[in-house]
C-alpha cells in the first residue's frame, strides 16, 4: 500500500479569493497558486484541479501502457501522453489522452491491444471512469 498526500489551503470567496496546492508527499511543489479565473479562463501562472488531473492522467497512462506493452513482450523506447480536461458548468466532462509512441518490434495490432488495455488498467482512468469521457488516441512509430 502506498499513501500520498497533498494539501490546499484557500482564502475569500469562490470568484475573488484564491488558494495554493502542495504536493506533500514528495515536495516538489508548494504552494502553487489556484485562482478561479485561472480554472475557467487564463491560468496566468497559476495551476488548476483540472491541470492536476490532467498531469496525473498522463503519468498514470503512460506507466500502465509500459506494462501492456512490456507485458506482451514490446518494451516501449519512448511514450508520451499529453492530456487535457475539460471542465464545463461546474463539472470535468472530458479528458483526452494523446499518446505518442515509439515502440521497436511492435505493429499496429499490438500496439492497439496494449492501448486498450492500458485504457483499463490504468488506475487513474478506473477513478473516472463512468463520471469523465476518457478518449484516446495515438499514434505509433
Amino acid at each position: 500500500m502506498a499513501d500520498r498526500s497533498a494539501s490546499a489551503e484557500w482564502q475569500g470567496n469562490l470568484f475573488e479569493g484564491r488558494g495554493t496546492v502542495s504536493a506533500d508527499s514528495s515536495g516538489l511543489f508548494s504552494d502553487a497558486g489556484v485562482t478561479w479565473a485561472a480554472r475557467t479562463e487564463s491560468p496566468e501562472g497559476k495551476t488548476s484541479p483540472e491541470e492536476l488531473i490532467a498531469a496525473a492522467h498522463s503519468a498514470c497512462f503512460c506507466m500502465a501502457l509500459s506494462n501492456e506493452l512490456s507485458t506482451r513482450g514490446h518494451a516501449p523506447g519512448r511514450l508520451q501522453a499529453d492530456a487535457t480536461c475539460t471542465f464545463v458548468d461546474g463539472k470535468v466532462t472530458t479528458m483526452v489522452i494523446d499518446v505518442t509512441a515509439t515502440v521497436p518490434g511492435a505493429d499496429r495490432a499490438a500496439f492497439d491491444e496494449a492501448l486498450a488495455a492500458a485504457e483499463q488498467s490504468c488506475p487513474v482512468s478506473n477513478a473516472l471512469r463512468g463520471n469523465v469521457d476518457i478518449r484516446v488516441t495515438a499514434s505509433l512509430s
